[in-house]
């Protein structure tokens, strides 16, 4: 059992450094500014989306919910 965990600290160890390996690396190369611009874009499509569905759904509640005129 305790050869088990100690693997799984290693295998976890190894991901985290990669992964900060591959940060550092965008973050440093000149396409950073890409990337962001791109990320940005996307925060700001999904902000616009969930925007919109969400005056979609006020719309559909307030039209079910409206009490007919006589």
């Amino acid at each position: 059992m305790k050869e088990n965990n100690n693997s799984k600290i290693i295998l976890a160890a190894l991901a985290g450094a990669a992964i900060g390996i591959a940060i550092g690396y965008f973050m440093n190369s000149n396409k950073k500014d890409e990337i962001l611009n791109d990320i940005k874009e996307g925060a700001s499509k999904l902000k616009d989306d969930l925007s919109n569905n969400l005056d979609n759904l006020k719309t559909t509640v307030e039209d079910h919910f409206k009490s007919p005129t006589s």
